[in-house]
């Protein structure tokens, strides 16, 4: 289950990946925009003031996060739906896929077959997080591996799920794509309070720990974080009140058909 409020946590973080995708699509009027994977439908509403004139629609696997979105006073179409299943109209002009991709095995499949489905001149866009190896998550994984937890934990936890830019960008150019790949690290300034839980231990909380909550019953859960947190504190020690927390993003534009209209 996705709890919408835990992550909202740092809506203002997470959102700046998106603002980032976007300004690199630069469609002008398209008839249908879709974001899969919308989560709670904040970031979709935006889309909807970018192309006033266009059918916006936002869909997610979570009925947690479409009932937080419906409550939106937005002009956009919410809706359950799982993206594996999701096949584009020929209105489709604009498709994103914002920090989703992550969670679909063979994701970069479903791509190439978006892209081959979408008219010629539909712009593709997509960002995945790009941190399965930092301290965070080789945290994760090491206290994920102990005696109590392996076996219940072995199953749901992900090595590297994600490619690289030139992964991406070599399956959608060979899909007749002109594409525009690349990658950012933010710092994070996440602030910390002695009272409170760390502040990265929060971030995980409303992604990759929630598999790993959801699991575990409460007195699991409660020594699983305790546990964690003794080595997020070495991994981001609390300076000036704040914890510098570095994330990893890959980000992938690609426009359908380019390629050939560029040579014809």
């Amino acid at each position: 289950m996705w709890d919408p409020a835990t992550y909202l946590r740092y809506g203002d973080e997470r959102a700046r990946p998106f603002h980032d995708l976007l300004a690199r699509v630069a469609a002008d009027r398209p008839r249908t925009v879709v974001d899969l994977g919308c989560g709670p439908g904040t970031l979709t509403a935006t889309l909807a003031a970018r192309w006033p004139g266009s059918r916006v629609v936002g869909l997610d696997s979570s009925p947690e996060m479409i009932a937080r979105a419906a409550a939106l006073d937005a002009p956009v179409t919410f809706g359950v739906a799982d993206v594996r299943d999701w096949r584009p109209d020929p209105h489709t002009d604009v498709v994103v896929s914002n920090a989703v991709l992550q969670w679909v095995p063979g994701h970069r499949e479903l791509l190439t077959r978006w892209a081959g489905a979408l008219p010629a001149g539909a712009w593709l866009a997509m960002q995945v997080p790009g941190n399965f190896d930092a301290p965070s998550h080789r945290a994760l994984r090491e206290v994920a591996a102990r005696p109590p937890w392996r076996a219940t934990l072995a199953p749901l936890i992900r090595e590297a799920p994600v490619g690289d830019p030139v992964d991406y960008a070599g399956s959608l150019a060979a899909a007749g794509c002109a594409v525009d790949a690349w990658e950012t690290t933010y710092v994070h300034l996440l602030p910390a309070r002695p009272d409170a839980e760390h502040p990265v231990s929060a971030w995980l909380e409303g992604t990759a720990l929630r598999p790993v909550r959801a699991a575990l019953d409460a007195a699991g859960w409660s020594a699983f974080r305790a546990a964690l947190r003794v080595r997020l504190d070495e991994a981001y020690p609390v300076r000036q009140g704040q914890v510098y927390f570095p994330f990893r993003r890959i980000f992938v534009v690609a426009r359908t058909g380019a390629r050939a209209q560029e040579s014809s």
